[in-house]
């Protein structure tokens, strides 16, 4: 009888760990360069001007969230230390709050280097179930937000295979060269070990980022590459993200997402007004309009995929979108402008 009930009571603690996890969305892709970490801020953050409650977690040691929402180096950034001790203590994650409102964030840095010793000696002692840790120390503050983000580090297994642990979903951008496609086969068999560990793990969608609009047989051949790596059928979002240097460029210089550009460059004097007037600062480049539309469309596609994946499922009542009574469905005016 005591063996029949502690067995009752972990499946009842593994379910409201479920539940908790529910909303996690790990942003993927074994190579750099493919604009994980862009989509994971700009989602976030337009969701967040929406009203949605999110959390970003930064797994990457670079750190590039803090440099694409400006807090690099100010009293926020911990460089990764309270994630890395929350990981070794098992206690639940400290977000740092409100970076922007409604958006919190658990930070990345050069602590995180030493996360990987860390989990290679639980791995010798627990097998692949040491990977649980994340979402272990996640579940109890996932149940605050809407959305979470993971943003994860490229060509680094471990890290990535504690986000896909931790994750419900799988959102994997991609550029549409030999690079992007790569990575992207290499986290297929991430994605497969997971599962192991982690069976509610699902591919939630690919995003090609960065390209132009130029050949349907470029994005014809990525989409193929997906579905050999995924199976048939696999989630694609039609929106793609656009290449726009000049917007990349001012995004990490001033630590501002493509919605906030848009409304600065939006609201800067016109060339001659400002050449009158004598300012010197760097003009915004206007291209940040379409990247931040790009962003809302994209977010559009995520909310109704979410939406329908729990209205086929039986994700409890309380992990649905809490945003609007009753839902009415995604709306591109519903994201800041």
């Amino acid at each position: 009888m005591i063996g029949g009930g502690g067995s009752v009571s972990k499946r009842s603690v593994d379910r409201r760990r479920d539940d908790a996890l529910a909303r996690v969305i790990a942003v993927v892709n074994d190579k750099g360069g493919v604009g994980k970490t862009s989509v994971a801020a700009n989602l976030a953050g337009q969701f967040a001007g929406a009203g949605y409650r999110c959390l970003l977690i930064d797994l990457n040691r670079q750190a590039n969230l803090a440099d694409d929402l400006g807090f690099r180096a100010t009293a926020v950034d911990d460089l990764g230390a309270g994630l890395l001790g929350s990981v070794i203590a098992g206690t639940p994650l400290e977000p740092a709050a409100d970076v922007r409102p409604h958006l919190d964030v658990v930070c990345g840095g050069a602590r995180l280097e030493d996360l990987t010793p860390v989990m290679v000696s639980r791995l010798q002692h627990h097998g692949r179930g040491a990977f649980r840790v994340l979402g272990d120390v996640l579940a109890p503050v996932a149940a605050n937000y809407d959305l979470v983000f993971v943003d994860c580090p490229p060509e680094s297994t471990i890290l990535t295979d504690l986000a896909l642990a931790a994750a419900r979903w799988v959102l994997m951008p991609t550029r549409s060269d030999v690079g992007g496609l790569v990575g992207m086969t290499l986290v297929a068999d991430r994605f497969a070990l997971a599962r192991e560990i982690n069976p509610g793990l699902r591919l939630l969608g690919v995003v090609l980022f960065g390209t132009g609009t130029r050949s349907s047989a470029v994005h014809g051949e990525a989409r193929a590459t997906v579905e050999k790596a995924f199976g048939a059928r696999s989630p694609w979002f039609e929106t793609t993200i656009r290449h726009a240097e000049r917007t990349a460029q001012d995004a990490r210089r001033l630590g501002k997402l493509a919605h906030e550009l848009e409304i600065e460059a939006a609201a800067q004097p016109a060339w001659w007004e400002a050449l009158r007037m004598d300012v010197k600062a760097p003009r915004l480049s206007p291209t940040a309009a379409g990247v931040a539309g790009d962003y809302r469309a994209l977010g559009v596609e995520v909310l109704t995929a979410l939406h329908g994946a729990e209205q086929a499922g039986p994700a409890p009542a309380a992990n649905r979108l809490r945003r609007g009574t009753p839902w009415q469905g995604p709306r591109a005016g519903a994201l800041p402008h």
